[in-house]
């Protein structure tokens, strides 16, 4: 039979994701049908239900149903996943999801930990170091070193015998720090007040007064006279205040147990995640600790064993402070046939590192300290060199934090791992990144509810002819401003040298709109988060994810559910925890929940719609109670821009809430609804949230880190109108973008570089936009001016 002719095989017919019907959160009954192999971006304005369908729907259900190959009994140690809520989904291959979830804040966990180079480092230096001091344990700073000896008892030829046996673990920690790197130590003087007895309220500490619990324990405890100034104090009685184990006392009738401030603040407030703490205790926990580099390692996190080692005078502490593009150097360099496979992987990992244009981190570097871009990148640097092919790569917005100049790369990447014959998924906003797909689905027309439906699907001609809000949108170019503000002040730093800064001078001009430009890794944050002097009172509002549970929502984030709490209370003559899902209104059947958890083991879990209260989550007398003629549920259910509307005028209005709620709808968060759980938030819609909670309190100087992340281009506009409101109400914006529109509307931009990691930390570039793209001097420049002149 000729080639013409020949019958293609029946597996190579499928050829297409297929999802019919999928309605997970805001989509409606969305089909779609996605070509395999072939790199497809999604697109809409955010909130329009790109990361349900991606996400939520097609990597949900590749990961479920891969969990289900396993047996019952490993699958019981795996996470329960339910299914999602989709007709038909057909052609799914198995899906990585590389997503940007910072990485974990575990004080052990740096960059080198967590992308395996640590562990090729340490059998390298276990091989080759001199002195030869051990196995690679020897230089883990996880592994302490321990010995011990006894009598162990076996059976031998039916006689219990008794031999004496010694061990010894040889580990690379440092036994002061216990392999963290720093020490933290208590300023006293934040602790407690010394001029004063304990009888007169000397603590500083939350919730430590002297007639609260806690002041009556140490008063009753007898271990000091409660009438003394604690200045006057012996070192015995000092050391009971600070540092006494527990101790079982008698106070008033009532036995409890005493024990040191300082053990006791170590259990009930450092134990805890920091980003977890209530405002003011964070407040106070960051006055009364201090952190310091441990002075037995030096910060190196190892032992003096493990330093002595050493291959070509370098040591592994060395090695791993070195910036990853010079390690990839120093390991070129060795010559050593012996461990050449191991050599050889090594050298591809730190070389994919600076491939990604991550070269300027160093191995030592806590992972808990990478913006969601880098965590992104660092993740993508094992799929890589690896040899699967057709998987489906998911990826949520990979040019986050990247400069234009650096977009170009992540593009090749995403080229190169759907040419290895993967198919690669990307939610994108950046017009770079649309401009490369193979095929386009285009998500909205709004968002929330006035979106989840596919207003296009095609290629990116087609987009842009679609008439489509992102095909509208996708050739925008900001102009530079005719007029540039002018500044009323400045903020002065002098001699910054956080991290990669070298001795920067600079002033940053204060009220007006000034961005801070530079490629990944040039210094942008080290000069804003790192420098600003702690008294000029800056309102710093990152991309760190919001702490909350599933109960949690916007209404309870910003402090809205209080005066409507209030307001209804006092309307009804009732207590106003009768309106909290979380307090005494909560339904009994799921407990505020709305939803009932059932927990089917191996299987996935299933959430049903509490039958009691119908999913409203209050109990039904609850909602006999009225308020501007509706229930606290349906308040719940209405959008923010609703609820403005409502609580803003006529018989149930509320200032306060009025004030809170145009905020919201001010960064452009107006389709949200009230009750809707923070975990359905997207990372866009999670800063926006914490920028205007943030913008009622006093601070005159607001720091935005990337506020574009997640922002559709149409979105974009109005953000720009929103920092100059800021700007116009008398705020100093400072801001730290990527984005030629934020930077073509500002009023003076300062651009760090030339380059990343130690090429980086110096200031290249200080003036106007205009200025900027009338030299073209910088990377920034150049692109800037493409951007406006294109």
């Amino acid at each position: 039979m000729s080639t013409a002719t020949r019958v293609p095989h029946v597996a190579d017919s499928h050829d297409m994701i297929r999802v019919h019907g999928a309605r997970v959160n805001n989509l409606r009954d969305v089909s779609v049908e996605i070509p395999k192999r072939r790199l497809t971006v999604f697109t809409g304005v955010s909130g329009s239900g790109k990361s349900s369908l991606v996400f939520g729907t097609i990597a949900a259900e590749s990961q479920r149903m891969i969990n289900e190959t396993y047996s019952a009994f490993v699958q019981g140690f795996m996470p329960t996943l339910s299914r999602p809520d989709v007709d038909v989904l057909d052609g799914l291959t198995t899906a990585i999801i590389v997503d940007q979830e910072r990485m974990g804040s575990d004080p052990r966990s740096t960059v080198g930990t967590a992308t395996d180079a640590n562990a090729m480092l340490r059998i390298l230096f276990s091989r080759l170091g001199e002195p030869h001091i051990g196995s690679a344990q020897a230089f883990s700073f996880n592994v302490a070193s321990v010995s011990g000896a006894g009598a162990v008892k076996f059976e031998r030829g039916g006689k219990t015998v008794k031999e004496r046996r010694e061990f010894s673990v040889l580990g690379g920690m440092c036994p002061n720090c216990e392999g963290r790197g720093q020490v933290s130590d208590f300023d006293l003087s934040e602790l407690y007040d010394d001029s004063k007895s304990i009888n007169e309220g000397p603590f500083k500490v939350p919730g430590y007064s002297a007639d609260g619990w806690y002041g009556r324990i140490f008063g009753g405890s007898g271990f000091f006279d409660p009438d003394k100034p604690i200045r006057e104090f012996t070192e015995r009685e000092l050391h009971d205040l600070l540092y006494k184990e527990p101790t079982k006392i008698k106070v008033d009738g009532i036995n409890l147990t005493y024990e040191g401030l300082i053990p006791k603040l170590q259990k009930s407030m450092l134990a805890k995640d920091r980003e977890a703490m209530q405002p003011h205790i964070r407040a106070f926990v960051d006055r009364a600790i201090t952190f310091t580099d441990c002075p037995e390692c030096g910060g190196t996190r190892l032992n003096e064993t493990a330093r002595s080692s050493k291959i070509a005078g370098i040591n592994i502490a060395d090695a791993c402070a070195m910036q990853i593009s010079d390690l990839a150097e120093w390991t070129r360099g060795l010559a050593a046939p012996s461990v050449g496979p191991l050599l050889e992987n090594l050298q591809q990992t730190l070389d994919s590192f600076v491939e990604i244009g991550l070269g300027y981190l160093s191995l030592d570097r806590p992972s808990g300290t990478l913006s969601g871009g880098e965590a992104q990148r660092t993740k993508m640097i094992r799929h890589l060199g690896s040899s699967l092919t057709d998987v489906t790569y998911v990826f949520d917005e990979p040019t986050i934090g990247l400069h234009p100049h650096d977009i170009q790369r992540m593009n090749d990447l995403l080229l190169r791992l759907r040419d290895k014959g993967n198919t690669v998924l990307v939610v994108e906003h950046k017009p770079q990144t649309i401009a490369i797909a193979d095929h386009v689905v285009d998500l909205g027309p709004g968002a929330g509810t006035a979106g989840g439906t596919v207003c296009f699907e095609g290629d990116v001609e087609g987009l842009r002819t679609s008439g489509t809000v992102t095909g509208r949108h996708l050739e925008d170019r900001a102009k530079l401003k005719a007029e540039v503000r002018t500044p009323t002040g400045q903020l002065e730093i002098r001699g910054a040298n956080a991290h990669n800064l070298q001795d920067v001078d600079v002033d940053i001009p204060l009220g007006v709109l000034c961005v801070i430009t530079g490629v990944a890794g040039s210094g942008k944050s080290s000069l804003v988060h790192g420098s600003i002097p702690a008294d000029a009172g800056a309102i710093e509002i990152d991309q760190g994810a919001i702490r909350g549970s599933r109960r949690s929502n916007p209404a309870t984030y910003t402090g809205l559910l209080d005066p409507i709490r209030k307001a209804f209370a006092k309307a009804n003559g009732v207590k106003p925890a009768l309106f909290s899902a979380n307090s005494e209104g909560a339904c009994p059947g799921c407990n505020g929940a709305g939803v009932i958890y059932t927990d089917l083991a191996m299987m996935a879990g299933v959430a049903t719609t509490c039958e009691e209260c119908e999913g409203k989550r209050f109990q039904a007398a609850v909602l006999e109670y009225r308020f501007g003629g509706k229930d606290i549920s349906e308040v719940l259910a209405m959008s923010v821009a609703q609820a403005e509307e409502f609580l803003g005028s006529g018989e149930a209005r509320i200032p306060a809430a009025h004030k809170i709620l145009q905020r919201l709808v001010d960064v452009g968060l107006g389709y949200l609804r009230l009750g809707q759980p923070l975990t359905t938030l997207s990372g866009g819609e999670r800063q926006r949230l914490k920028l205007a909670t943030h913008m009622s309190e006093k601070g005159g100087v607001y720091v935005l880190d990337e506020p574009t992340t997640g922002l559709h281009l149409a979105d974009v506009e109005q953000l720009l109108g929103l920092l100059d409101r800021l700007v116009e109400a008398g705020k100093s914006v400072i801001v730290i973008e990527h984005h030629q529109a934020v930077m073509a509307h500002a009023d003076w931009i300062i651009d760090l570089g030339p380059g990343a990691g130690h090429d980086g930390g110096r200031i290249v570039f200080e003036g106007t936009p205009a200025d900027l793209v009338a030299s073209r001097a910088t990377l920034t420049g150049e692109h800037l001016a493409d951007y406006v002149e294109g």
